[in-house]
């Protein structure tokens, strides 16, 4: 199937998916905690009768029951030995499916296999230990085997992080054309566990080459709907939606999914009315299911594509948007060694602090972009690019520029970048112009059009309008568009040639007018060698405002240039600038002096911002605090040893800063300020230095423990991220963690909170197939009479799941369990 056949059978009709998997295959005889791919391999009838009733209520694409057969998967049954196997026979049971129903239907019309892949369950660095290009081996791995047995079409489904579904795409780009389509999990707060909203999958995925994305599992499909309109607000591809049949609920100790069908086919035509194109079901889905749906929607016709592409940057969690003539936008210059001796000196040493503090204050100050240029002798440039990438990604959510003269290093800097980044620069020149331009579309990137050739500057205006032409048409031609490019405006020194700004505001017009793309300067070249700069530099900037301009890489921290920008969208009527110019001059008055008491406004801000800081330490403490909030683990441990070096106690330094900390980190999480990446930063933060505190603990008086509680995976579950996580954050506040780890016996349970007289069994679990393991353990627990209380949690589990069962309580997250556990073991509560 090409990518062409792909998108005309998705304007041509509402495409139909098959249902559920795993809860049709288990009704049909497979237990929980089995390898699934051993039950298919053993029990292919069964594989094939289901596959064959999809096909039967309508599927125009069979997912093949590939799903988890990638290596790391494999390797929690101790079945690696048999990945080349697991793939090649799984294409052939859906293949068998596809000729039996053909031979029993006469039915020849076209049916597609999807090889379907999906998330590993190990955390890809710097979140977790697996290094991104291992990760892209493993998907690339799977897929070898898939291409051998010959599918029509990759799906990459249920993915909760954002950078493991650009792994899974570049592995399956890297080894074929086929079309592609990938999926994501959300949870009912709109964003994934990672934090990454609808819009920014949407335009990272589309731009790094998916041929349809869209969101699967999660919820049913009533509550996708505000997923599916802001995805197709911003999809020049197809939407997809496979929602599951409802939330599972427990009747009569079996797991069901209360949505019929009939209901489940009206709330999936409410999808397609919302932009789905591409539509399914996930868990609880069954083939009659699917068949309503299909006759629900059999006469509606797909929604047109976005033909205008958006102009954006994303971070992993954000999307920064370029509005052509929306609020002039800033990318902050400062991360750059050329003439700064002290990061010269720190880069040399393999150290990105003072990187991250020139990221974190250019934020601050209100850079929408992030220019990151690690250009300098002595040091490797390509390593320092990552370390400072992924650093700068860490203290900040802003997206980067990524700038080199090295073609290799933006190539590196690109493929680890988990979003959408912007390339500074490409130029005619002949290695740039033929070598980046294919890396900017294989990796989604916008790019900076530098108007130089291999002559160098342009000798006028109209050369410099050939050479954009020139890189436009061969950008054009390789499958990018217009809002990918911004145009750079070419500024030269006004001390030099006294009409450099007059040439660079009618190159800012040209490409505003006739071309429709956005312009960028390097701001400060215009006064170059000249006295006095800000004041020239402020008042070409509202000249260049005015011609159209829609950003500039400059310094935020110096006030005569940010105000300037502000008032001058404020003169031009601009959306919302009123309000922003206010709060902008309210917030950081600007001061003004003449003669003998003149001051750069460089200085002003650095002394506001020296303000600020003192004013924050004076709110949280100090930098042990500061560190468990930003995941600086790198440096927790020398500022702990700061603390002690100035007689601070270990006890209070817990007590004090980093269980303060820790509890400021999980408020950031439940206001949705911070996600899962932020929140295991702060708790791995606090394991090492309370790892580091605990032998000199040992030495004085021990802190009773609060509390002993056991933590599994329940019985048939491999997933244990989130069981890790809130281990780790009850950990962090003292409690007696014994983790016995993922799919646990309840028997193993009940006879290990016996030995230990655990206060709390923490259950967890992600499918739906073996939460009714909880209910076991919980009956198990009141059988024994044991005094443990149970808590639940886990993707699939709600609060009235725990309820039904009897736990005595529910968590969603692991900053909310360390606050049950709290509750239901305050001695105030005992006689509740």
């Amino acid at each position: 199937m090409t990518k062409q056949e792909f998108l005309s059978l998705t304007q041509s009709k509402i495409v139909i998916l098959d249902g559920a998997t795993g809860s049709n295959l288990q009704k049909r005889g497979m237990a929980a905690g089995v390898c699934p791919e051993c039950w298919m391999v053993d029990n292919k009838e069964k594989v094939v009768e289901l596959q064959r009733e999809f096909l039967e209520a309508g599927t125009d694409i069979l997912f093949a029951p590939t799903f988890t057969a990638n290596r790391i998967k494999l390797e929690e049954y101790g079945q690696t030995d048999r990945i080349v196997e697991f793939n090649r026979e799984l294409i052939k049971i859906s293949k068998e499916a596809i000729r039996l129903y053909r031979e029993k239907s006469g039915d020849q019309r076209n049916i597609y296999i999807a090889a379907d892949m999906t998330m590993t369950g190990e955390q890809v660095y710097p979140v977790g230990k697996l290094a991104f290009e291992d990760l892209v081996e493993v998907y690339k791995e799977q897929a070898k085997y898939l291409l051998l047995e010959g599918v029509d079409l990759f799906v990459v489904e249920t993915m909760m992080s954002l950078q493991e579904c650009r792994a899974a795409l570049l592995a399956i780009k890297e080894l074929c054309d086929l079309p592609v389509m990938v999926s994501m999990t959300y949870t009912e707060t709109g964003r994934t566990f990672f934090g990454t909203d609808p819009k920014t999958a949407m335009i990272t995925l589309q731009s790094l080459g998916a041929d349809a994305v869209g969101v699967n599992c999660s919820t049913g499909p009533e509550k996708m709907h505000t997923i599916i309109k802001d995805m197709k607000k911003y999809a020049y591809v197809p939407v997809m939606a496979k929602p599951n049949a409802g939330i599972p609920k427990l009747v009569d100790g079996h797991t069901v999914f209360p949505m019929e069908a009939e209901e489940f086919a009206l709330e999936m035509e409410g999808l397609v009315k919302e932009g789905a194109s591409i539509i399914g079901g996930c868990c609880g889905s069954t083939p009659k299911h699917i068949k309503r749906m299909a006759d629900r929607v059999k006469n509606f016709i797909p929604q047109p594509l976005n033909e205008k592409h958006i102009r954006a940057l994303t971070t992993e969690r954000t999307t920064t948007t370029i509005d052509l003539s929306g609020r002039f936008m800033i990318i902050g210059e400062r991360i750059n060694p050329t003439g700064k001796t002290k990061l010269q000196e720190q880069l040399r040493q393999g150290d990105v602090s003072l990187v991250s503090k020139m990221a974190v204050e250019q934020s601050e100050l209100g850079a929408d972009i992030l220019d990151l240029n690690l250009g300098m002798n002595g040091i490797d440039e390509k390593e320092m690019m990552l370390l400072s990438m992924h650093e700068v990604l860490r203290v900040t959510d802003i997206p980067l520029c990524i700038d080199s003269s090295h073609i290799d290093v933006i190539e590196a800097a690109l493929r680890l970048y988990p979003g959408r980044a912007l390339i500074n620069s490409i130029s005619l020149e002949k290695e740039k112009f033929e070598k980046l331009l294919p890396i900017a579309k294989k990796y989604g990137a916008m790019f900076i059009l530098l108007p130089l050739s291999d002559q160098g500057l342009p000798k006028d205006m109209e050369e410099k309008k050939l050479i954009i032409q020139t890189i436009l048409n061969q950008a054009l031609k390789l499958g990018l568009t217009k809002e990918d490019i911004i145009v750079d405006g070419l500024v030269n020194t006004v001390g030099a040639n006294k009409t450099a700004a007059l040439e660079a505001l009618e190159t800012i017009r040209y490409c505003k007018e006739e071309l429709g793309i956005a312009t960028v300067v390097g701001l400060s070249n215009i006064s170059f060698g000249l006295p006095e700069r800000q004041f020239i530099n402020s008042t070409f900037l509202a000249f260049a405002i005015q011609a159209g301009l829609t950003m500039a890489i400059a310094n935020p921290s110096q006030d005569l240039l940010m105000n300037t920008a502000f008032a001058a969208d404020l003169l031009l009527g601009k959306e919302d600038a009123a309000e922003r110019y206010i709060q902008r001059v309210t917030a950081r008055p600007m001061q003004l002096t003449v003669g003998d008491e003149k001051q750069k406004t460089g200085n002003i801000k650095q002394k506001a911002l020296k303000q600020d800081s003192d004013l924050a330490k004076d709110k949280t403490g100090n930098e042990v605090f500061h560190a468990v909030i930003k995941g600086n683990k790198r440096d927790i441990i020398s500022l702990v040893e700061q603390e002690l070096n100035n007689n601070k106690a270990p006890e209070a330094i817990i007590e004090e800063m980093l269980i303060p900390a820790i509890n400021e980190v999980g408020s950031l999480f439940d206001r949705q300020i911070y996600f899962l990446p932020q929140l295991i930063a702060g708790a791995e933060t606090m394991k090492k230095a309370i790892d580091y505190l605990e032998p000199m603990l040992q030495k004085g008086e021990q802190t009773k423990s609060p509390g002993t509680v056991i933590i599994a995976t329940v019985a048939g579950d491999i997933h244990d991220i989130g069981k890790n996580l809130v281990a780790l954050m009850l950990k962090n506040y003292g409690y007696q963690i014994i983790d016995l780890g993922k799919d646990v016996a309840a028997e193993t349970i009940i006879s290990t909170a016996k030995e230990k007289e655990a206060d709390i069994i923490a259950l967890s679990a992600l499918m739906t197939t073996t939460m009714v393991e909880m209910k076991r353990v919980v009956s198990l627990v009141r059988e024994s009479g044991l005094k443990s209380k149970v808590i639940i949690g886990g993707a699939v589990i709600t609060e009235s799941y725990a309820l039904e069962i009897g736990a005595d309580g529910y968590s969603s997250d692991a900053q909310s369990a360390v606050n049950l556990v709290k509750k239901l073991l305050d001695p105030s509560n005992h006689n509740e």
